[in-house]
């Protein structure tokens, strides 16, 4: 009896161990699928957008050079990254483009991590530095075909996409020259032209117009207009001006954070009214505050008794007359009364005026 009995419990055991082996095997293989798929199901995400950013901080040491950042980029959309120097334009771009990891929070490139998934990443990107690391002993075309090669261009349209990306870029004519010959603007194109090798889906510029005359930006800024019909472009840029142009949307950084992110359409609904005005500065600013459809009054001294107002109304409100009626009555002397959209230039003013703690509040409420 005892003999059947321990039969039957190894019998058992053998069983139990043989289903547990499937069970294990199972659970790696389904693992393995889910790795070969990619990894946007480990994170579910649709990959409904180019760039995902959450909570991303950057410290070297006890130096915060990103803080808490949080943004979505679409796909085909054009953004320009704005911030004075030191502002964390470039650690953010490093960190998206795999060559710095992020202290905190996580940055995704089509669904794929920039840390777990850097090959996937680095696939989908053109990344153009602020200082190109370009081989001064190599020509230009001996240059692109070495970079092509790396970034795994098939051979067989590699020469057509060389010539392709050295007419675009305008260098065409210093395709023999050596590297270290080139000028500051040559340089950047041909390093421009390194970034759109691989055709990427995501282009990243630091600076893309550094060192150009301003024929060249105007042709560089066209270039890129152009391509982001059937590419997403993040580029950072100190002139308002040229960003203001061709963007769509707008991240702007202050130490380390994001102070603002939205569209430059959004941006454009509101009005600016300009005011002229002779009188107590303080008491003029108030008045106006108190008027309907009024969301913000920025002002400063221009001499001689005169102050200037910038006042920021709602969207269809026009406080011109109220404003006439307002400064009329009040006895004091008008002598400049206009209105305009708002632009880039308002929107970095104001948040390049705060201080350290209107800004905190801001980041916090967006």
């Amino acid at each position: 009896m005892v003999k059947y009995l321990n039969y039957d419990c190894e019998l058992v055991t053998y069983y139990s161990i043989k289903k547990n082996c499937v069970a294990i095997a199972i659970v790696l293989l389904y693992d393995v699928v889910l790795k070969g798929f990619n990894s946007r199901l480990r994170f579910g995400v649709t990959g409904s957008m180019m760039i995902e950013v959450e909570n991303l901080s950057k410290y070297f040491g006890p130096v915060f050079a990103v803080r808490n950042v949080s943004f979505q980029v679409e796909h085909n959309e054009i953004v320009g990254l704005l911030g004075n120097n030191g502002a964390g334009k470039t650690t953010l771009m490093r960190i998206l483009t795999t060559f710095l990891p992020a202290t905190n929070g996580t940055a995704r490139v089509e669904g794929f991590d920039v840390m777990n998934d850097s090959l996937e990443v680095r696939k989908r990107i053109g990344y153009l530095p602020e200082s190109i690391p370009l081989y001064p002993e190599m020509r230009v075309e001996e240059y692109l075909s070495f970079r092509a090669r790396l970034k795994g261009v098939d051979r067989r349209i590699r020469t057509a996409q060389i010539d392709k990306v050295l007419e675009k870029c305008r260098v065409l004519e210093v395709r023999r020259r050596l590297l270290g010959t080139l000028s500051k603007g040559y340089r950047q194109r041909v390093g421009l032209a390194d970034a759109l090798l691989s055709d990427p889906q995501l282009l990243i510029l630091d600076e893309p117009t550094d060192g150009l005359d301003p024929e060249q930006k105007v042709q560089t800024l066209k270039m890129l207009k152009e391509l982001g019909q059937n590419h997403t472009i993040v580029f950072s840029s100190h002139l308002l001006s040229e960003v203001e142009t061709i963007v769509q949307r707008v991240l702007i950084m202050r130490r380390g954070r994001l102070a603002f992110s939205g569209k430059i359409s959004e941006m454009e609904a509101a009005t600016i009214v300009e005011i002229e005005a002779r009188g107590p500065e303080d008491q003029i600013a108030n008045s106006l505050r108190s008027l309907e459809g009024v969301i913000h009054v920025a002002h400063k001294s221009l001499g001689e008794g005169f102050n200037s107002f910038d006042v920021r109304c709602a969207e269809s409100h026009d406080i011109r007359e109220a404003v006439y009626q307002r400064i009329s009555q009040s006895g004091w002397s008008l002598r400049k009364l206009d209105q305009r959209r708002k632009n880039l230039q308002d929107k970095w003013n104001e948040i390049n005026n705060q201080d350290e703690s209107a800004l905190q509040s801001h980041v916090g409420s967006k």
